[in-house]
């Protein structure tokens, strides 16, 4: 039985569609009421895994194995999506904090899809735009459900990337959003973000190196930085009625969650973080990943379990409540799934489809092993 499978470049990615923030933040939308649901698997014994890391050991005695270094890893990311997708994939990646020097992206993605039930793939695709506009799009549904209508200032913490793919998610659903406050310590990059933004945009776009500053001027605030730190905010900096996002590791002090309301992407997931995280030795629990702040504050008895929490896509299928006053601040927990890349790549494939992009690549004409 011939099995053949669709080849999809970066420009044919491109020409399918993969920069249409609008769509995207649609269909992850719908992804989150299959999440809601429980319409999906991701890995694990509880399903709900969110990939499995390789990271290469501190000291090697082997010339040619790499060894372990800021942000240096590889990692699996494997998810089936049912409703209208009924489909399995996974999103592949390497990421080596170097590679701009060498005109490389830092991280480089493929995006796997097969056929759910025989398990043929039928696509192979360039991944890092399929990751980074779902990163981005995600935050758009936050805003949609999450803030407030009349929010005006977006404040971006971080000007790399992500951050950047991450307002443009916001900027799709913030209708009344007039504002940029980029918030980066090498101005050079958050300059560029902030022209970029307004001339795309038509907002006022502003820089500082100042946390305090671009925080307390947001209405939204997006924390989307590389760091391998967590961002640091403080409780007083985050008006009334603000929406806080966290896309990328970021803390804020114990008086901010016990008086603000969290939603998070998947609770399901985060338990199993919070179980991984148990697992370890107490000295080394809770200090690395998105959420692990609120996972110390759960721990200390300090706010109710994450079995306790409230999912965006419960949110979405008006099953938990989401904003319930302009006053009330929020802080959206996005910590990335790759069903959010499975979803936006199998609708691309549609549309390369219908479009005639990309090459067919053949597997087998008679499989050897059938």
């Amino acid at each position: 039985m011939k099995t053949e499978f669709l080849y999809l470049n970066e420009k044919e990615m491109i020409d399918a569609g993969v920069l249409d923030y609008g769509r995207c933040i649609d269909v992850e939308e719908e992804v989150f009421r299959l999440l809601s649901v429980g319409d999906y698997v991701m890995g694990g014994d509880k399903h709900n895994s969110h990939g499995i890391m390789m990271k290469f050991p501190k000291e090697s005695p082997f010339p040619n194995m790499p060894t372990d270094a800021p942000d240096r890893r590889f990692m699996a990311m494997p998810a089936y999506v049912g409703g209208r997708f009924n489909v399995a994939g996974q999103k592949w990646y390497g990421s080596n904090i170097i590679n701009p020097e060498r005109g490389l992206p830092r991280s480089i993605l493929m995006v796997m899809l097969n056929d759910a039930d025989t398990c043929e793939p039928i696509a192979l695709m360039s991944g890092n735009l399929i990751s980074s506009v779902r990163t981005g799009c995600v935050p758009g549904v936050g805003v949609r459900y999450l803030a407030n209508k009349n929010a005006a200032v977006c404040s971006c913490i971080g000007a790399g990337p992500v951050s950047m793919a991450c307002f443009e998610g916001i900027i799709h659903e913030a209708k009344n959003l007039k504002e940029l406050v980029v918030c980066d310590l090498i101005s050079e990059k958050a300059q560029a973000f902030a022209e970029e933004m307004s001339k795309k945009y038509g907002v006022k776009a502003s820089i500082t190196t100042s946390l305090e500053e671009a925080v307390r001027a947001g209405d939204i605030v997006s924390v989307a930085a590389s760091s391998v730190k967590p961002i640091k905010l403080e409780n007083e900096w985050l008006k009334k009625g603000s929406l806080l996002i966290f896309s990328g590791r970021g803390n804020v002090d114990e008086e901010y969650f016990t008086t603000s309301k969290v939603i998070w992407d998947n609770t399901k997931m985060h338990e199993v973080y919070y179980d991984e995280h148990m697992l370890l030795p107490e000295n080394e629990r809770f200090i690395n990943g998105i959420a692990v702040q609120i996972y110390r504050f759960m721990y200390e008895g300090k706010l109710p379990p994450i079995t306790e929490g409230v999912s965006l896509g419960d949110v979405i299928c008006q099953n938990r409540r989401g904003r319930e006053s302009e006053d009330e601040r929020i802080c959206f927990i996005a910590s990335g799934m790759p069903v959010w890349d499975v979803a936006w790549g199998y609708e691309l494939y549609e549309n390369a489809l219908k479009k005639g992009l990309g090459q067919k690549l053949l597997l087998w004409d008679d499989p050897y092993l059938a």
